[in-house]
């Protein structure tokens, strides 16, 4: 008997909860994990910030807590940052996922639906993505289901609802900009899979983008408004925790590219590299452009970069990239090194933690070595992202099959002509 996703997310929400209650062994280890959690994302930070908040302190003061203001406001006045409440965070971003799958199938109704799809897609999203930061109560689970929910309603057509998503979600994580474009275009479309027969995008609609970035920046504005007046006009907030992404302050290590390049750089260099690295951002807008037939592809394929080169990485970042590719089977066939791509991935999560035991843990060796496993981490990234843009393309030209007829010359001899035919599936 086929169980519903529903009972397969009350199954895993049910396990997070019992593993975050429950003492664990080496759970200290976990919580100070720089690999599932990072100075913005922290819950050690978080819960400091709240007990400053607590004793009138502000607590963007001395410049070392990067957490937005949103979160202490979130926590310190509506609910309490228990580990229900991240449950709670990633059952809605599991429920997301599995309408955005439906949306571009075309099942917007429960009629034609396929249990055990929509399991796996659940079941890779709880315990791919969102396990082990939920455990440690990172706040990066807030930004994922954020993103999820604003590709949801843009899949299901809610313009104000997706907006105000994704809204949100820059509020918590600036570099999450990458995804307006593609969601504009998504509500501007449709969700449906066209990767195999690609066309410009409707001229019609471009007159509408202008109005649907004005609503997005009202939303924004509001946000940072509201977090303006609840500090009483302190702007401390806005360096400390949005301008933490383009000016590195914290170097703790992490699984990301920055962190080692920065701790070596030469003071006077810091400032020039820091801008290239931030501009660089802004120039993956092409893939929209590639994928604009197809533009929840081309979101997937933008979280896969923000995935792979963001400043403060931490293992929910790949992990939203890998979970999202279940929701893409038309592209499964046609990926050209999966198996290159999921060893880099499995020798990353192996790599990854020994090398921040030695390290960080025991003391033992240096920076090279967890370098070296961010180096990995890196290549596995680019490796999914990159086999992911090929897929995207190759789809389009099909499977491509070959003819060989004899043909016989009297003059020239024996010759032989060869027919392609691209089919398309």
């Amino acid at each position: 008997m086929n169980k519903s996703p529903a009972f397969s997310v009350l199954v895993c929400l049910r396990i997070q909860v019992l593993l975050a209650v429950l003492p664990l062994p080496g759970q200290n280890l976990l919580n100070e994990d720089n690999q599932l959690s990072s100075a913005l994302t922290s819950y050690l930070h978080l819960n400091e910030g709240l007990w400053l908040l607590d004793d009138n302190i502000d607590p963007y003061m001395g410049g070392t807590f990067h957490h937005v203001f949103a979160s202490l406001s979130l926590f310190s006045t509506i609910v309490p940052p228990l580990s229900i409440v991240w449950a709670v965070s990633d059952g809605i971003g599991a429920w997301a996922l599995l309408c955005i799958w439906r949306a571009r199938q075309g099942l917007l109704s429960q009629k034609g639906t396929r249990p055990n799809v929509e399991n796996l897609i659940v079941n890779v999203y709880l315990f791919v993505e969102s396990l082990l930061p939920s455990l440690v109560l990172s706040t990066s689970t807030f930004k994922n289901t954020s993103t999820l929910l604003a590709l949801m309603f843009a899949s299901q057509g809610k313009v104000s609802s997706a907006l105000l998503a994704i809204a949100f979600a820059v509020h918590l994580t600036p570099s999450s900009i990458l995804l307006l474009l593609p969601i504009i275009m998504v509500l501007l479309s449709s969700p449906v899979p066209n990767l195999a027969s690609p066309r410009p995008f409707h001229g019609s609609s471009l007159k509408r983008i202008p109005f649907l970035f004005g609503e997005f920046t009202l939303y924004w504005l509001v946000l940072v408004g509201a977090a303006c007046i609840i500090t009483g006009r302190n702007w401390n907030w806005v360096r400390t925790s949005r301008g933490v992404s383009l000016t590195q302050p914290d170097l703790t290590p992490n699984p990301g590219l920055w962190w080692y390049f920065f701790t070596e750089m030469f003071d006077q260099f810091r400032p020039f590299f820091l801008m290239v690295f931030s501009v660089r951002s802004p120039c993956h807008i092409p893939i929209c452009i590639k994928f604009q037939h197809d533009p929840l592809y081309a979101a997937f394929l933008l979280v896969g970069v923000l995935g792979t080169f963001k400043a403060y990485l931490t293992l929910a970042d790949p992990g939203l990239f890998l979970s999202m590719i279940s929701i893409f089977p038309e592209v499964h066939g046609y990926l050209r090194r999966p198996i290159i791509t999921i060893l880099l991935h499995l020798h990353a999560a192996l790599f990854l933690p020994l090398q921040h035991i030695l390290w960080v843990s025991e003391g033992r060796g240096n920076a090279n070595f967890y370098c070296a496993a961010s180096l990995v981490m890196g290549m596995a990234g680019g490796a999914g992202l990159v086999d992911a843009c090929w897929a995207g393309m190759r789809i389009a030209v099909g499977d491509a099959k070959v003819w060989v007829e004899e043909k016989v010359d009297g003059e020239k001899g024996e010759g032989k002509v060869v027919w392609w035919e691209v089919v398309q599936q």
